[in-house]
């Protein structure tokens, strides 16, 4: 019987030459953009968008004719993304990484000559813990790595830390993924998100079809946050039938740079506790501070928690971290973290769940942030070395930051609040009715229109403030003061003056 089936079976089958040459069917049409998720096509990402596209096609052109436009380089001043821009990597953090990359180094008698003690110790704590970085691990995060990350925000907050709340991520950007679809439930669904904002949140919230509830930064106040208008958008939103969910803090600021003292996270706390709303506090750029102090959410709360316990004990906290900033800017290697404070078990499983459809992050990128929050110590021999490097990208930024600001308000119709944070300029463009009447009839806002002359004039990528959502009747734009030297912002301005001439009223 058996010898019967497979020798039909033989028989029957047709070869690859039979199948290609076959005739008996019309093929089907490819899908289209009408075939896919509707809510994909609505999600917008102003940072890796049109006008970046534009910037690697001019960077093309300039590759294949180095003559062909009136600049010899792009500079990707987009997106924070330090070591694009030349920022050195921190050399105690990629020493051993090397050396977990490739373990067997650390039984070379040579490894000595080229690592420090420090480095090549650190790296056979972390091989202890893990099998190898080429295996997956845990989809929480290895242990070793998340009992590090608690024993810093200990010590940055003063409270104790639980490494069970704590998960690891592939940046903070799959945390915030993680969050938005566990939270959204349809359009009924509000978010209140800051604006400006990052283009991340309101892109992730068009994915899963739930309703951005913007809160206006008060421009005039150094980008301040005000709890009043915060109430008043929740207030109007439960009038249209729509639920406040969650309330993203990002601070420092992502695009204004604005810093937020602890009295204003105090009032945006009581407010998410009055509403039952879930905070999830961005706070990535924490150590790019160059004017205040920065306080965590965390710590906030657990300050309130001790003054008045039963009010605060059923507020739900999501604290975000990543590798990608600071003075560490490893961007490609993917290292986040998020802490969890005050939610359900029940809730707690399904963020579990998520976790490990995704198996686990990069355990390179786990590995960073374990360096990220525990850097050579003062007695060790790579600290000179780390102090050094770190403080000398700090001074870097604070006075790069601080001479594109003094720029910027020397530039006719523009006008610009000084950072106190982050890795970006955030100014305010007035345009004239002539060139926002030749904006739109060229089909963009005005301040996309200012952007890509900038990009099409003088080689520099930056994002339009529509991008990330301003007051109507207002125009923006962002860049970043990463990139060093006064030569770019010196064919900025001389631009901007053209630019200004050209259009006037």
């Amino acid at each position: 019987m058996l010898k019967r089936y497979f020798s039909s079976s033989r028989i029957m089958s047709k070869s690859l030459k039979d199948i290609a040459l076959a005739s008996n069917f019309k093929p089907a049409s490819r899908l289209g953009d009408k075939d896919l998720n509707p809510h994909t096509l609505v999600a917008k990402y102003a940072v890796r968008g049109k006008i970046p596209t534009m910037a690697e096609q001019l960077k093309g052109t300039l590759q294949s004719d180095p003559d062909a436009l009136p600049f010899d380089k792009i500079i990707f001043s987009n997106i924070g993304n330090p070591q694009q821009l030349g920022q050195k990597p921190i050399t105690f953090y990629r020493q051993v990484l090397s050396l977990i990359e490739y373990p067997d180094l650390l039984e070379n008698e040579k490894a000595k000559e080229i690592f420090p003690q420090d480095a090549m110790d650190r790296a056979r704590e972390i091989m202890q813990n893990l099998s190898s970085v080429g295996a997956y691990s845990h989809s929480k995060g290895v242990k070793y790595f998340r009992d590090t990350v608690a024993r810093f925000i200990e010590d940055r907050d003063g409270y104790p830390a639980d490494p069970e709340q704590i998960y690891l991520t592939a940046g903070a950007s799959t945390a915030v993924s993680y969050l938005l679809s566990l939270l959204a439930d349809g359009p009924k669904t509000g978010f209140l998100i800051p604006i400006p904002q990052y283009p991340l949140y309101t892109a992730s919230l068009a994915l899963n079809n739930a309703t951005v509830l913007p809160y206006y930064l008060k421009e005039s106040d150094n980008w301040s946050v005000s709890a009043s208008e915060i109430e008043d958008s929740i207030v109007e939103s439960k009038e249209k039938g729509i639920i406040p969910r969650c309330i993203v803090l990002i601070n420092p600021g992502n695009p204004t740079g604005a810093v937020l003292s602890e009295d204003a996270i105090a009032e945006i706390v009581d407010v998410a506790a009055k509403h039952g709303l879930v905070i999830i506090a961005d706070e990535v750029y924490q150590e790019n501070i160059y004017e205040g102090e920065f306080v965590s959410v965390r710590k906030v709360l657990k300050k309130l928690q001790e003054l008045n316990p039963s009010k605060y004990e059923n507020t739900q906290l999501a604290s975000l971290h990543s590798t990608s900033k600071g003075m560490i800017g490893e961007c490609g290697q993917r290292g986040g973290y998020m802490e969890l404070i005050g939610f359900d078990d029940s809730v707690i499983q399904q963020v579990i769940k998520l976790a490990s459809i995704s198996l686990c992050p990069p355990v390179v990128g786990q590995a960073l942030i374990s360096l990220m929050v525990n850097p050579p110590h003062e007695n060790h021999p790579s600290h000179g070395i780390f102090h050094n490097e770190k403080w000398g990208i700090y001074k870097q930024l604070k006075e790069r930051s601080h001479n594109l600001f003094l720029a910027f308000n020397k530039m006719e119709g523009i006008s610009c609040q000084e950072p106190q944070g982050a890795m970006y300029c955030f100014p305010s463009l007035t345009l004239s009715e002539r060139a926002q009447a030749e904006a739109r009839r060229e089909g963009m806002e005005p301040d996309e229109f200012y952007c890509v002359k900038l990009l099409e004039n003088t080689g520099i990528c930056t994002v339009p403030g529509s991008g990330f959502g301003q007051v109507p009747g207002t125009w923006h734009l962002r860049t970043t003061f990463l990139a060093p030297g006064s030569e770019w912002i010196e064919e900025w301005a001389k631009f901007h003056q053209r630019f200004m001439d050209a259009y006037r009223n």
